[in-house]
């Protein structure tokens, strides 16, 4: 295997010195945004109860909407994950009667459920009178072609899914998400853009709400929580949005005024700095096992020196057993629960079986080194995550190990 790592190394040298340039760019983004904020000591206070004037927590929303380039941001401790900032938009804004509408096809597991896609799950928007329709995917991509005859005057919101989930299609760029909103306001300037931005903040340099989406959201335990963050979610996007939601979050007329920091705060300032550092220790870890797996022979997405949208690496393995094993590999090279051995289970909010290996300091957090996947052919397994290369390099190599002792 050492062999093997200095041979994709030295191929994705030039690669791994992309992302060390936008990781730059990016990190100048956030430290100029923090100089201008003027971010002190006082807003790392914590605030309990109702937490009143929070100037933390409101100077964060500032941050977030400064480095978003959006009118205004929700960031919340009280989000329990990047699904549930997403509902708390779309209920947010959507009312019976609304058609809602998705551009990238089917969407993520649990915002399927949201969404009552399949069936009208209890207190799904289906339950609640917003119609659904969505747009099939060409060949893993967006049919751009199609939106002007998809798009009606009366869908009041076009969701669009940044990252590729549990599928294979691409993930997409933030030039295609500028495409895909161009495309929209030309036939319904009046239709919300909203982006599911998980896994895709600072893969680039610019965001979402830079190139026409009216709204975006995502986990603080994903990219932009830089791994420190213990919870969260937010919402960025235009002022009006942002206050919907933020009424779906607390109660109409108290918004965002409420919500208590609970000792939190300095963790999510912090995180949000190291973030652009961290996401590219995660892309070069995606890098590296596309370069090590593709000369294994298996088939993975994106292949190493393709375009990135976000840090998620698809690798086809093509049974369960070596699903199974793939998984118990990373996990067994964890810092946390290296000794627990994974297995497929009923997840909420998901149709099959899903198997997680996530050893991570923070439950669940997708930014750190973890791999997951349904039990569904063609047994991909998403990889994703890494708070240091040196870190993921050592877990991708056991897990390739582990899959050539099975042959």
């Amino acid at each position: 295997m050492e062999n093997l790592k200095k041979v994709v190394l030295g191929e994705v040298a030039e690669n791994f010195r992309r992302v060390e340039e936008v990781s730059e760019q990016n990190t100048l983004k956030v430290l100029q945004a923090m100089r201008r904020l003027k971010i002190s000591d006082a807003h790392f206070k914590t605030s309990t109860g109702y937490a009143y004037g929070d100037i933390g927590r409101e100077k964060l929303d500032e941050l977030f909407a400064e480095i978003f380039c959006a009118e205004a941001a929700l960031v919340r401790t009280q989000f329990v994950s990047g699904t549930h900032a997403l509902a708390t938009a779309l209920f947010g804004i959507l009312r019976p009667g609304d058609e809602l509408v998705s551009l990238t096809g089917a969407p993520y597991d649990t915002l399927q459920t949201v969404i009552g896609h399949a069936h009208a799950a209890k207190g799904s928007l289906k339950e609640f009178g917003i119609s659904y329709r969505e747009l099939d995917l060409i060949n893993g991509k967006v049919n751009l072609g199609a939106i002007k005859n998809f798009i009606t005057p009366k869908t009041k919101l076009a969701l669009i899914q940044r990252s590729r989930g549990y599928s294979l299609r691409e993930p997409l760029t933030i030039a295609d998400i500028e495409k895909i909103c161009a495309e929209v306001k030309a036939i319904n300037p009046a239709c919300v853009t909203f982006v599911d931005n998980c896994y895709g903040e600072f893969v680039e340099t610019r965001e979402p709400c830079e190139v026409g989406a009216d709204l975006a959201a995502g986990s603080l335990i994903k990219n932009i929580g830089g791994g420190l963050a213990p919870t969260g979610g937010y919402i960025v996007g235009k002022k009006n949005l942002v206050e919907l939601a933020s009424y779906r979050l607390t109660a109409p007329g108290m918004g965002n005024e409420l919500g208590a920091s609970l000792g939190t705060p300095r963790l999510l300032y912090q995180g949000l700095f190291i973030a652009p550092h961290v996401t590219a220790q995660a892309l070069k870890g995606a890098i590296f096992a596309a370069g090590i797996f593709s000369k294994l022979g298996y088939k993975t997405r994106p292949l190493p020196n393709e375009m990135r949208g976000d840090i998620i690496q698809a690798i086809e393995l093509r049974s369960a057993e070596k699903l199974i094993a793939f998984c118990r590999a990373i996990q067994s090279f964890s810092p946390v629960d290296s000794f627990a051995a994974p297995e497929p289970w009923d997840m909420p909010g998901y149709e099959d079986k899903v198997i997680m290996a996530a050893g991570t300091f923070v439950q669940g957090a997708s930014i750190e080194l973890s791999a997951d996947a349904p039990l569904r052919e063609p047994y991909t397994v998403f990889l994703q995550g890494g708070l240091t290369f040196e870190h993921a390099a050592i877990g991708i190599l056991n897990a390739a190990a582990e899959l050539e002792n099975l042959c």
